[in-house]
């Protein structure tokens, strides 16, 4: 029966490009074998890379942000972006991340009075990723490991044909399930909904 990728299926593709044969776990065998450690560190390093955009299914809105006693706001690990979700407060703070605490560059401070109601874009576990997600990060993994230990011109083109297919289904992926809409955008909707220029006249 079909099932999953797993970060073991994923790592023994990557090894595969390569020429070396699968192994059996991701901690004895992989912890030994210095490929399959270079390898891992580069899918975890794409899987941060591609998550960081933020996509329908690594993104969560109206996560309120609540400030600890001294009026910090601290960001765990697994989060990579965080941004108003209010009108009114994306005209209240202009926020950003630095380091592990919430940053407001409006008003120049990490101290905040309030509960923040904002979108979050979380970092998921290879294994909690959608199957579309896991195969276009396990094959940019590999074209990127190819690259830096062999840097095979021709297995180069042919796997960034793989990457560019794999890119494709992703974002057809995110088409469908996203249902995005201009009208997510308070930019673009404030101006369809502005009065018209009969009643502003009025």
């Amino acid at each position: 029966m079909a099932a999953t990728t797993t970060k073991l299926n994923a790592l023994n593709t990557i090894l595969s490009v390569v020429g070396e044969p699968p192994l059996n776990d991701l901690t004895g065998d992989a912890s030994k074998n210095a490929d399959a450690v270079l390898a891992l560190n580069i899918l975890d390093e794409i899987s941060r890379e591609v998550q960081s955009s933020g996509w329908h299914f690594n993104t969560v809105k109206e996560v309120p942000l609540v400030p600890d006693s001294s009026g910090t706001i601290q960001i765990t690990g697994d989060i990579a972006r965080v941004d108003t979700e209010l009108a009114s407060e994306s005209r209240s703070y202009d926020l950003v991340l630095r380091g592990s605490t919430l940053y407001d560059r409006k008003n120049r401070t990490s101290t905040f009075t309030q509960t923040i109601k904002t979108t979050v874009v979380y970092l998921l576990d290879f294994e909690n990723l959608p199957e579309v997600a896991k195969r276009f990060v396990t094959i940019r993994a590999a074209r990127v490991f190819q690259d830096r230990l062999i840097g095979e011109p021709n297995q180069h083109t042919f796997n960034s044909r793989d990457e560019l297919n794999a890119w494709t289904a992703l974002r057809e992926f995110e088409m469908d399930t996203g249902d995005h809409s201009i009208f997510d955008n308070y930019d673009v909707f404030r101006v369809v909904d502005r009065p018209s220029v009969h009643n502003r006249v009025q």
